[in-house]
């Protein structure tokens, strides 16, 4: 289906990006940003009311994608983003342990090219800011560890600041500056230090390599546990969801039909049965939920701050016009509930207020299940909920229809696809002596220019939980659970299983499943070491050691 029908083709401008050798094409810059655990209806021009004003104004003047997806989690996502390969292809087919390789190992493998390497290789300049995590930013960070063979600049970014995963906002460690590790330091923010140091690249490129396009890939830990924000971020909303995920759920879900993004007759999936009703809860729960909400707002809210700075600063340099901004996030908003206490590292001190630097506490099951309005479960799950991100693009040279909807599925697969044809770049069939897995994605180029990418065959696997989509059409299951076949094209809440009315469907996107799973080298969760992990009464269900609190 055309997604942007009816629009008038893109100027001169992009077509030559598109056609023209990459020394005489406008190749562009590109600022890719990644928000970690965001749900889909986070940002205001999802539907949500946390205030969003850069974001939603980039949207405005751009394209927002309604079926976009990710890989379900974090490190899985970013393999697959870097690469353009499903994650088991590039070696992270869960996070970072090293279980069965080639498909599960401690980071990228050499059958992949990142998009910084061949961009780079291309006459771009390349910068990382952030969560890394796809392996080799801790221990020794010289270039030739052998442990460090995946820090970002042994992988193609000319500088790199951040922190290999997530952790405490006020504290996080490790942290590095290009290959020497630092220290937080005083007033530190997790969000505010990596827009401090996007602008700082910025500004060094505007001055010392304003010849050459740039690759800014900056990658915000917000809103990922644990909650922490800043005390002004968090009063700005204190006391505005008392209302509770309910009506939350049925706010946002009205909002987002009315700015377009599903139909009049589309369905709110029901409350997931993990959750309780707003209405059961004590008033001193209530007042709980609303302190985290608030914080979870706050987080957003000032990643929103910093994406507004680092627009400011691309202005400011002279390259508005010919960049190239994409925003998204990593998967679903997360349902995990962590208290290791009184182990610190993921542990909530007794006492401390939520929101503050010796406070743990997640988001939980009933405001992830908002944070995904209208859609089902949550992060490390494949149903919509787990897998869909939004994604919000923006390119003021290439005149896009403001404030269009691409309605064409895409994934992660296809962004490196995309970043090459803009650049003029081909992918290689050997990079540096190792020969690389063909590109399974898509450029999204033709969608962005209102056509349509074809009818596509996508999939998922993460800790058993697997999906693919052929077409409309969507077979998905929890581990150890059933097939569960629905039709996307009425039905992007996953309300109305169709498996039993349809077994010739079901039977055909399980072979497809498989045919894929056994080519990108899938193996059974169950024979790997995390199966060993069982789910708890606290709606858990992740490869982590249950609390000692919590065995007894």
């Amino acid at each position: 289906m055309n997604c942007l029908t009816g629009l008038l083709l893109l100027p001169l401008l992009f077509v030559a990006a598109l056609s023209l050798p990459a020394a005489t094409a406008p190749r562009p810059n590109i600022l890719l940003i990644l928000a970690d655990d965001l749900g889909f209806s986070d940002l205001g021009c999802y539907g949500s009311s946390v205030a969003t004003p850069n974001l939603d104004r980039l949207a405005a003047g751009g394209l927002r994608f309604t079926q976009f997806y990710n890989a379900a989690r974090c490190c899985p996502t970013r393999a697959a983003l870097l690469t353009g390969l499903y994650p088991h292809q590039a070696g992270v087919g869960h996070m970072l342990g090293n279980w069965r390789p080639p498909s599960y190992t401690a980071g990228l493998g050499e059958n992949t090219a990142t998009i910084a390497e061949l961009l780079r290789d291309a006459g771009y300049r390349t910068y990382h800011i952030g969560k890394w995590h796809v392996g080799g930013v801790g221990g020794n960070l010289a270039p030739d560890a052998p442990a460090a063979r995946n820090h970002p600049m042994n992988r193609g970014f000319d500088r790199a600041y951040g922190s290999g995963g997530g952790g405490n906002y006020f504290a996080l460690q490790p942290l590095y500056l290009d290959r020497q590790k630092i220290q937080p330091g005083e007033n530190f923010y997790a969000t505010d230090a990596f827009t401090d140091n996007a602008v700082k690249f910025l500004e060094a490129h505007g001055t010392e390599h304003k010849d050459q396009p740039f690759f800014l890939h900056l990658c915000y830990t917000a809103p990922h546990f644990p909650l922490h924000a800043k005390p002004a971020d968090i009063a700005k909303y204190r006391g505005k969801f008392t209302h509770g995920w309910d009506v939350e759920r049925e706010r946002r879900f009205a909002k987002q039909k009315a700015l377009g993004l599903f139909p009049a007759e589309a369905r709110l999936s029901a409350r997931d049965p993990e959750a309780k009703a707003w209405k059961d809860l004590t008033a001193a729960e209530r007042e709980d939920w609303d302190l985290r909400m608030a914080v979870y707002a706050g987080m957003i809210d000032c990643l929103d701050q910093g994406v507004g700075r680092v627009l400011d600063t691309v202005k400011k340099i002279g390259a508005e016009q010919n960049t190239l901004v994409l925003f998204l996030s990593d998967n679903g908003a997360s349902a995990e509930f962590l208290d290791s206490w009184p182990n610190p590292g993921r542990g909530h001190k007794p006492g401390s207020e939520i929101g503050s630097r010796d406070s743990h506490k997640c988001l939980e099951v009933g405001w992830a299940n908002a944070a995904n309005t209208p859609l089902r479960e949550h992060k490390m799950w494949d149903h919509e909920g787990g897998i869909s991100t939004p994604l919000i693009v923006s390119w003021p040279a290439s005149r896009l229809p403001a404030g269009a909807f691409v309605r064409e599925p895409g994934h992660v697969i296809d962004l490196q696809p995309t970043f090459l044809e803009l650049a003029g770049a081909k992918y290689p069939e050997k990079f540096k002596g190792h020969t690389l897995t063909p590109l399974p994605g898509k450029s999204l180029l033709p969608a962005l220019q209102g056509k349509s990418l074809g009818e596509r065959t996508l999939a998922w696997e993460h800790e058993g939980n697997r999906a693919v989509r052929m077409g409309d059409w969507k077979l998905v299951a929890g581990f150890k659970g059933p097939w569960e076949l629905y039709d996307l094209r009425t039905d992007r809440a996953e309300m109305n299983n169709l498996a039993a009315q349809q077994p010739a469907k079901v039977k055909e996107l399980t072979v497809a499943w498989q045919t894929w799973a056994d080519r990108v080298g899938v193996v059974p969760w169950e024979q790997l070491p995390g199966a060993s992990y069982k789910p708890n009464a606290t709606y858990r269900k992740k490869s982590e050691a249950i609390p000692a609190a919590e065995k007894k």
